[in-house]
Formats: structure tokens, C-alpha cells, sequence
């Protein structure tokens, strides 16, 4: 049982410029699933600076304690209990999404659940659903920066089918489930944020 709020330097690090993004993203009122929310930092900055929006975080189950203990603290109506998801579900808990955000979980993922991922989503996305990405990732397979380059070994070191993805291949699964791309942000820290629209 978790007795401490899990806490990410990162995210503390990158929550700002990543909610000035969605501020544009996420304009309308509607319900944000966000896949992999780690520690809930993210999930409470992003609900308590867009309450237009209903934020929804999702996470494997021994991860959920910690959201709540984030999300207890924040106290704030927009943020809906953390929900158990894995990408390799067959079942999803939900109908459908119309917003979906993901930050710093591609290169935790293998090449093959990054397809399952992107495979279940064609059973999810609505029509004109957005889709924000945050994270590393390759250029015609080279590194954007040495420090990327440290952080893919490190990954690896700790499990060899972890690692920086390609964007070109993230955007070839993207594009076969009929999303395109609207923007690809440079971020902090050699990051990207890339923005989705699925298309009819």
C-alpha cells in the first residue's frame, strides 16, 4: 500500500510547457483520457488548469494507489478516479474517446505493444478525436540529441525491448488508423509533443 505520493521530477519539469500546448488543443469541453498517468502530477495540473475539461487517468493497477493519493490532495471536481487500463486489454473501460493524451510512455513500451496500443484505439477513437504525444523520438532513425542518445541506452540496459521510438514509424501506425498529424512541437529537454486528429 502506498503511504507517500509518488513524486516525478520530470513531470514537474514539463508540465507547464506541455499545458500551454493543450490549452490549444483542448478548447472544448469534453473528457480527456490520459494513458499511463504515472504519479497523477500531470492528471492535477492539467484538470486544475483546464476545468472546462473532465480529465480521466488510466494506469496499470499498481500504479492507481499513488494516483489517488495525488488526487485526493488536489481535491477538484474535473478529475475523475484513476481507472486500471493496459494497453494489452482486450476491453478497454470506456466507450469511446474523443481526447487522448499520453506523455513518457512510448519508449517504456516494446515496439509490439506500442502496435497493440495503436491497434485498440481503432475500437475507441471517435471521429475527430485529438490525440497529444509527448516524448523522445528518433528523426529518419538518428538521435536528436546525446542525452537522447544516454537516455535509449539506459532504457535499454533496463529492458532491451524498451527504447526511443522512430517517429516515422510511430506516424505510419498513426496514419493506418486514419490519424493525421496536425503539429510536432519542439519541447524542453529534447522532447517532442506531437498532435493527432483522426480523420472520417
Amino acid at each position: 500500500m502506498t503511504t507517500e505520493k509518488p513524486f516525478s521530477q520530470a513531470c514537474e519539469n514539463n508540465k507547464e510547457p506541455i499545458l500551454q500546448i493543450l490549452k490549444t488543443v483542448f478548447d472544448q469541453p469534453m473528457t480527456v483520457w490520459e494513458i499511463g498517468s504515472g504519479t497523477g502530477q500531470h492528471a492535477c495540473h492539467f484538470a486544475e488548469n483546464l476545468p472546462h475539461l473532465s480529465w480521466q487517468p488510466t494506469d496499470r493497477p499498481e500504479n492507481l494507489p499513488g494516483i489517488h493519493l495525488w488526487r485526493t490532495e488536489a481535491q477538484l471536481a474535473n478529475l475523475l478516479p484513476p481507472l486500471s487500463l493496459d494497453v494489452g486489454d482486450l476491453q478497454w473501460p470506456c466507450a469511446q474517446i474523443d481526447a487522448l493524451f499520453t506523455a513518457n510512455t512510448l519508449h517504456i513500451m516494446s515496439s509490439d505493444e506500442v502496435e497493440l496500443l495503436f491497434k485498440r484505439l481503432t475500437n475507441y477513437l471517435s471521429t475527430d478525436a485529438m490525440m497529444c504525444i509527448y516524448g523522445p523520438f528518433n528523426y529518419a532513425g538518428a538521435y536528436t540529441s546525446e542525452s537522447n542518445a544516454r537516455f535509449d541506452l539506459w532504457l535499454k540496459e533496463r529492458d532491451a525491448r524498451c527504447g526511443i521510438k522512430d517517429f516515422e514509424a510511430i506516424m505510419a501506425l498513426a496514419e493506418h488508423i486514419g490519424l493525421t498529424l496536425q503539429a510536432d512541437h519542439a519541447m524542453p529537454a529534447n522532447n517532442r509533443l506531437l498532435v493527432l486528429r483522426k480523420r472520417a
